[in-house]
């Protein structure tokens, strides 16, 4: 009996997404005869006199008394609310007023009532859930109701569904949970299958089926909605088959939804199983599996699988059935908009067509859509496989949560996410058909930058423009990737050393590393994350490559270090020989010791086509990375034009297709009067507000401004304080680069800070934006050498230079640089 393994058993634990948003605790909060006063209260009251919302606890063990009531209205307050059981009431309170209930001895702290985000964690952020949760137009035309994906049920095929946590609860929206796994050595006869239904726990032995289904629909009853699903409004039926299971096993989950669809509106099935011993097969019309789901597709139901966890190698998708055209196969993504490694990919330009029931598919090799994977946290069970994230769980995690909620990896977690929004799809439209559902939430993704459609299909999901496009009959698509005929094109040799250095500030010698560059590399970045000895900072190290030929190239993060903690340099057309890499304090070596990790990757480029007039051309180098990772493109000529000015309608193509910016289409016309109809995907995309996908929470402005006429002026040459804002603002920066407008612009130069020139010829509101610019090595200043007749020493002098064009080879320059730092965590 051929086994198939679930993906939990190969679940990769990460711990750089999900950091809960906590209380602050004791140690950081002001006591006062015992009564504790938290640091956001603390703060809040030394800015204003007015009333806050304050949550008053009462030592006590019970729900607030009469006594307690009287005490909070004996100190002038009169407007709040008490809990039945908490000894918790929730009060609006003056500061002079907060200080009195201080003193009392009956309170035991007092907490400001800080807003939550709705979370899975931030993966219902970043992929628009939250932002369709928010949309007063949307859920006016879904009836008035919220898109939460009510009226929709989602079986969920796993190792079974704990019940009894309340975010899942049995009987409430926890429909039905069945235990269905199949003995065949039990068996006597040939018996019809049986289920054993109304089971409040099935998922006794593993754990993970319970994260799946609070990814799909957790009320987040445990967490005040702070880790919610992504559709808690949907229905779920779990179908348990434990922690080892056949194909026998998962056909019983398909057969319930099948024989059960009527009376609970099945109309999703989600599957975070396979078999790597299956990875690399064509499509398989006549494996069981394959005759199950299209079953379920001619019987309306949409069935999700996870792509499989043996990536970054391509051929690596663990089943041939998640390549049936019927079907919605999902790839793992990170925080950042980034494919996290694990995840498995298909194969380039592999599939084929093939003739079912009379009607002919066409499948190919490779995920249908990317949703997040790495440390989601969702409903825990207690199960062996809940104890391997216990060491994150209690770093992450609020106290109170640990017993309800823990981390895992893998496109296990990834599959339920799209389950959950393909259910908020048929929650604004039931009558999609499961082909067309296939279609929209393709139709609708955001590109990701360096990817290709056979590593991440479409791209990253975007829940609230899949509804959009149901509600408002929008025309998604245009920007899409996957569907774009490429004009230059051509294949990059990549290969990645992990590197370690052990800096002391003490030993300069140990702080160092010797590596070969070999003739004809392209390319070379080198990476290390400063993080500190806290991991809460980072530490103020610069990260410094020499050539050859002594040639310093460095990572200058001297203004960010707290905030930005990885270093990046980015070389293209490095001299071949024998380079060092070396780890320096920042500022006269104020740096702590620690343990640097990183990694060096060398590119060649080999094989391009479409590129005729690039050869010897400074910037060829860097064109053909753009090329290869999608960043650029040529003209249908088969000319790059290296010379010509970039304009602002081919910088915001060039930014849909390779900066990561979510598809945006306006409810009724256009933004701008001076854009060709064919232009407007583009150009609506690029200036809508929350564009940028690293943007999580969708709040920040567009990665393109109007020009000064209030126009996109989309024929204009596009000037390099413009593109310092749109590369920036595409890396979802926008608040560090605030921070930093008011502050002196300076550049980095051999150790020091130089001033900027011009600094008053840059606009500003973008300072900050080509402050980050320099430090991320993305645009470069023009540097002069001085010396007058009697001066012992040249003073250098930096220009940025704000108002001059970018030529198109200008740009591929800097975006290449912009893309060794896009794919940062």
């Amino acid at each position: 009996m051929k086994k198939i393994t679930l993906l939990m058993c190969v679940l990769l634990l990460f711990s750089t997404w999900f950091t809960a948003f906590s209380s602050v605790s004791p140690a950081n909060a002001e006591t006062n005869h015992g009564a504790i006063i938290d640091e956001s209260l603390g703060k809040a009251m030394q800015n204003t006199t007015d009333p806050l919302e304050v949550i008053v606890t009462f030592n006590t063990d019970n729900g607030p008394t009469k006594d307690h009531i009287n005490l909070l209205k004996d100190t002038g307050i009169t407007a709040g609310l008490s809990f039945k059981e908490l000894p918790i009431a929730g009060v609006l309170a003056s500061p002079d007023q907060i200080k009195e209930l201080a003193n009392k001895k009956e309170v035991r702290s007092l907490y400001l009532n800080e807003k939550l985000e709705y979370e899975n964690e931030k993966g219902t952020a970043l992929t628009g859930v939250d932002k369709l949760r928010d949309s007063s137009e949307l859920t006016e035309l879904n009836g008035g109701l919220p898109v939460s994906g009510k009226g929709v049920s989602v079986l969920v095929n796993d190792s079974g569904v704990d019940g009894t946590h309340n975010d899942i609860k049995f009987g409430d929206h926890l429909v039905q949970n069945v235990s269905g796994a199949t003995n065949l050595h039990a068996l006597t006869d040939i018996l019809p299958v049986t289920y054993v239904e109304d089971v409040p726990n099935t998922d006794s032995n593993s754990g993970h089926g319970t994260h799946v289904a609070g990814i799909v629909g957790g009320n987040g009853a445990q967490s005040n909605g702070k880790y919610e699903g992504v559709a808690p409004g949907a229905g779920i039926v779990g179908y348990g088959s434990g922690a080892g299971i056949a194909i026998l096993d998962t056909l019983g989950g398909f057969d319930y939804a099948l024989t059960h669809q009527a009376q609970y509106n099945i109309r999703v099935v989600t599957n975070s199983w396979g078999s790597t011993s299956d990875s690399g097969t064509d499509f398989d019309p006549e494996n069981p599996i394959n005759i199950a789901t299209k079953e379920l597709y001619d019987r309306n139901i949409v069935t999700v699988f996870s792509a499989g966890n043996s990536g970054p190698g391509e051929s690596t998708i663990s089943g041939n059935y998640k390549k049936a055209p019927w079907v919605i196969t999902v790839a793992a993504g990170d925080a950042q908009g980034n494919l996290a490694e694990f995840s498995s990919r298909g194969v380039k330009g592999k599939g084929g067509t093939v003739t079912v029931d009379g009607e002919t598919f066409t499948w190919v090799d490779r995920p249908t859509i990317t949703t997040p994977g790495v440390d989601i946290v969702s409903t825990k069970t207690v199960a062996p496989l809940t104890a391997l994230s216990a060491e994150q769980d209690a770093a992450n995690l609020e106290p109170a949560h640990l017993p309800y909620y823990t981390h895992m990896s893998g496109t296990s977690m990834a599959a339920p996410h799209a389950a959950g929004i393909v259910a908020l799809m048929l929650d604004a439209d039931p009558g999609l058909t499961p082909r067309e559902v296939k279609e929209i939430i393709q139709k609708t993704a955001t590109n990701m930058p360096g990817y290709e459609p056979w590593e991440v299909g479409a791209g990253y999901a975007n829940a609230f423009a899949a509804v959009d496009y149901i509600l408002n009959d929008k025309n998604y698509g245009e920007t899409l990737n996957l569907s774009h005929e490429f004009n230059a094109n051509g294949e990059v040799d990549v290969q990645r050393s992990p590197f370690e250095v052990e800096y002391n500030p003490a030993t300069a010698d140990s702080n160092k590393i010797e590596f070969e560059v070999e003739e004809g590399l392209n390319e070379l970045v080198a990476r290390a994350n400063a993080k500190g000895v806290l991991g809460e900072t980072g530490n103020p190290l610069n990260l410094v490559l020499t050539s050859p030929d002594g040639t310093e190239h460095s990572s200058g993060i001297y203004v960010l270090f707290p905030l930005y903690k990885d270093r990046t340099v980015q070389l293209t057309n490095p001299t071949p020989g024998t380079w060092t890499l070396e780890l320096r304090g920042i500022e006269g070596g104020a740096a702590a010791p620690e343990t640097v990790q990183g990694e060096l990757t060398f590119k060649k480029a080999s094989g391009f086509t479409g590129l005729n007039d690039i050869s010897g051309h400074p910037a060829e180098a860097a064109i053909k990375i753009g090329v290869s990772e999608r960043l650029l493109d040529s003209y249908n000529s088969g000319n790059y034009k290296p010379n010509k000015d970039l304009t602002r309608i081919e910088l915001a193509k060039y930014l849909m297709m390779g900066a990561g910016v979510r598809q945006n289409l306006p409810k009724e016309g256009t933004t701008f009067t001076d854009v060709p109809v064919e232009d407007v995907p583009y150009v609506e995309a690029v200036s809508a507000t929350g564009s940028p996908l690293k943007d999580t929470f969708h709040q920040y402005r567009g990665v393109m401004l109007p020009t000064a006429d209030s126009k996109f002026s989309p024929k204009q040459a596009v000037d390099r304080a413009e593109l310092a804002y749109s590369l920036v603002q595409s890396l979802g920066l926008e608040e560090a680069a605030k921070k930093l407008n008011e502050k002196p612009l300076t550049v980095q130069y051999k150790g020091e800070r130089i001033p900027v020139k011009d600094a008053e010829a840059v606009p500003s509101d973008l300072k900050g934006y080509v402050q980050l610019a320099f430090d991320l090595n993305i645009l470069n200043a023009y540097f002069d050498v001085v010396q007058g007749p009697y001066d012992t020493e040249p003073t250098i002098t930096a220009e940025f230079n704000p108002g001059r064009t970018v030529t198109r080879g200008d740009f591929a320059v800097a975006i290449s640089r912009y893309y060794a730092n896009y794919l940062m965590p």
